[in-house]
């Protein structure tokens, strides 16, 4: 009896639940199994865990929903930067929350990835606090009801498994858990090192603009609507729109000399700029700029915006870039044009 799923108390179990909520790693399904496990052998009330449960799955939804309605897309940029495309992690999970819209809460913890995303693009969304809290409690309710409802009904065989369950839940901790933090640990020191290396190749938006205004020969490439899909389609004059995902995974990418690569998104952290460029200056690109404060930053600067793109094979034909291996149609820079 010294497993410590066996002596799961009505905090632990909030605070378990509160904690996976907001995305820390935390196994409270294990917790809600154990507790329900609990209430069927008297030590537990069944009510009082559902509750809890709910109300801490609700809290944490809560920060979430009011984060993306204040902060918006920033907050799924957030929430996306550790997946191996960030971009398309935005895409995909918008699309999924257009199509079946709030309906979407009830499920969306019993599946891996989305219970975390919904709850931001509701605020995002516009939907009244209201509305949200209803669907999010009946998601949460049929989730905690599942998981409590397994223990529960295993009552009388929990105590001879909960030594196998803690040995699994700790298994799992170590196989996950660890890999996990020298993940983030390994991402961190990789940003930071792509920044330093990145920081003597900003341009400004005054030396962006005078650079196209020489005689010079430069390559304005657009990444603001695959970054994170913005209402409008306002863009630097001359650019012409390229997928980040296509641009990171080519294998071979040749840019003369004389050419200059300026990237830019619309964030001012330019971060998926900085993945791009620092993917292409390691396949020999190293005339490759990325513009300061992006966008928002050529806006703020009063400059010209266009509403117009500049198709990229017959750009990447008169300045002369190669790319392979890819067919034109679905070239390294080439995209949905607006």
């Amino acid at each position: 009896m010294n497993d410590y799923l066996l002596h799961t108390t009505y905090p632990i179990l909030f605070l378990s639940v509160l904690a996976e909520q907001l995305c820390l790693p935390v196994p409270s399904s294990l917790f809600l199994m154990s507790a329900g496990a609990l209430a069927g052998t008297g030590r537990l009330n069944l009510i009082w865990i559902l509750c809890l449960g709910v109300l801490g799955s609700l809290l944490a939804d809560m920060v979430w929903f009011e984060s993306g309605r204040y902060w918006g897309k920033p907050v799924l940029r957030l929430l996306c930067a550790l997946a191996p495309d960030p971009s398309l992690c935005i895409r995909k999970s918008r699309g999924d929350f257009a199509r079946r819209g709030l309906p979407i809460l009830l499920i969306a913890k019993l599946v891996p990835g989305l219970g975390g995303i919904t709850p931001p693009l509701a605020g995002m969304s516009g939907t009244s606090r209201g509305l949200f809290l209803a669907y999010d409690a009946g998601g949460a309710t049929l989730w905690a009801a599942i998981y409590a409802g397994i223990g529960f009904f295993a009552a009388e065989r929990f105590e001879s498994v909960a030594g196998y369950i803690s040995l699994a839940s700790r298994t799992l901790i170590l196989v996950l858990g660890v890999p996990f933090l020298l993940f983030l640990a390994l991402k961190a020191v990789h940003f930071a090192r792509m920044i330093g290396e990145l920081r003597s190749h900003l341009i400004t938006p005054a030396e962006l603009k005078a650079l196209m205004d020489s005689s010079e020969k430069v390559a304005v490439i657009d990444l603001s609507r695959f970054e994170d899909d913005p209402e409008d389609s306002f863009s630097i004059p001359g650019a012409w729109r390229g997928d980040p995902s296509r641009m990171r995974g080519k294998t071979r990418v040749l840019v003369p000399e004389d050419v200059t690569l300026v990237v830019y998104c619309r964030s001012t952290n330019d971060f998926v700029s900085a993945r791009v460029a620092t993917a292409l200056r390691k396949r020999g690109v190293n005339q490759i700029r990325v513009l300061k404060g992006g966008l928002n930053a050529w806006k703020a600067s009063g400059l010209d915006l266009s509403q117009t793109l500049r198709d990229p094979i017959t750009e990447m034909k008169r300045l002369g870039i190669e790319i392979s291996p890819s067919p034109p149609e679905q070239s390294l820079l080439a995209s949905e044009v607006a």
